[in-house]
């Protein structure tokens, strides 16, 4: 019971770190800094980037996760996972949209939004795992989301060496925690499932 808990609990901390990190992907479409804010530099646009396109790989795989997931922690991360992700794509919509369209109906990203951010390596991926079933699916899906998570981490740390924006400073040192927090759990998961 005390492991459901904690699984939970950290799936929500990761989420929100997810959510804030995936933010980031937004600024990248802003043209003028608000009042009191670095504009946003070299640095700044290639942490959004990469951040959104690590957060729609991981919403695309989990998706599937979601319903072909035969173990029952990974399929319950994998549904954390796609609510969380979905969540920061609306956000992420809504904030280049007039501030006036406001409304608190989640709309979900389609496959084919999802998709165009992914590079061709994770549409590989995507691809393959797809094509599995069972525990070499559930195995599979985890050491993405591990790799995936991994590399969120660093873009984080890279980022907080170069990074000048104030915004984005703040959200990378929030995230670099919580993502530390979900490749525990993902090696907790994995580790149990052999």
């Amino acid at each position: 019971m005390m492991h459901r808990r904690q699984m939970l609990a950290s799936a929500a901390a990761a989420s929100v770190a997810l959510m804030a990190t995936s933010v980031l992907t937004q600024s990248a479409f802003a043209q003028t800094a608000m009042p009191g804010e670095a504009a946003m530099g070299e640095a700044e646009t290639k942490h959004a980037e990469e951040t959104g396109m690590v957060g729609s790989l991981s919403l695309a795989t989990s998706r599937v996760a979601a319903e072909k997931a035969t173990d029952a922690m990974v399929k319950k991360f994998a549904g954390f996972e796609v609510a969380e992700q979905e969540t920061v794509a609306d956000i992420l919509m809504s904030m280049k949209a007039d501030p006036a369209s406001a409304e608190g109906a989640l709309k979900k990203p389609s496959e084919a939004e999802v998709e165009a951010m992914i590079d061709p390596a994770g549409k590989e991926a995507l691809t393959k795992l797809r094509g599995l079933s069972g525990a070499e699916f559930d195995k599979m899906y985890v050491t993405a989301q591990l790799d995936g998570h991994r590399k969120l981490l660093a873009i984080q740390e890279d980022y907080l060496k170069v990074g000048k924006n104030r915004e984005h400073l703040s959200v990378a040192k929030l995230a670099r925690g919580q993502v530390k927090e979900h490749i525990a759990l993902l090696e907790d998961i994995q580790s149990k499932m052999g």
